[in-house]
């Protein structure tokens, strides 16, 4: 619960993959898995923005509450969707989201191309590998990494 004089805009950009960066969310029910995803979201009082991904990894655009600790956020949304698309059987093998995320910030007149490119995740990894577009993130955002730090590629 926000404190009553507690006012702010905070939007986030979350991005992680599944473990191994198996290519495991189907388009069957990928729809279906963003919409429980969006509940988690809504139940932690958070606001989703935009949600959309590819077969290894996912985006998700949030209006951030300052009280929200991002990292309990996507450890709920991690352990919740695991357990959920698990328990329907969705995966051909046992589902797991990788260790760690990217999370960046945007301002409200950055928004409408974010939203852009979330929604069209598809188009643009015809070009661009989830690794080279991981990779930009870290770079344009000046956030230092070193490699063995990185998700775990296959490739």
């Amino acid at each position: 619960m926000n404190d009553p004089g507690t006012f702010s805009q905070i939007y986030i950009q979350i991005i992680f993959a599944v473990k191994n960066r198996n290519t495991l969310i189907s388009k069957i029910w990928e729809e279906e898995l963003y919409k429980y995803i969006s509940g988690i979201i809504t139940n932690k009082d958070q606001k989703l923005i935009a949600i959309n991904g590819m077969e290894d990894h996912i985006h998700i655009l949030i209006g951030m509450r300052a009280s929200c600790r991002l990292s309990d956020l996507v450890r709920e949304i991690k352990k919740s969707s695991t357990n959920w698309i698990n328990e329907r059987g969705f995966a051909q093998k046992s589902f797991r989201w990788q260790a760690g995320f990217g999370a960046f910030s945007y301002t409200q007149s950055s928004l409408p191309n974010i939203i852009s490119y979330i929604e069209n995740q598809k188009k643009h990894h015809q070009k661009k590998s989830f690794r080279e577009e991981y990779i930009s993130f870290l770079k344009h955002y000046e956030i230092k990494f070193k490699d063995e730090y990185l998700f775990e590629w296959i490739e």
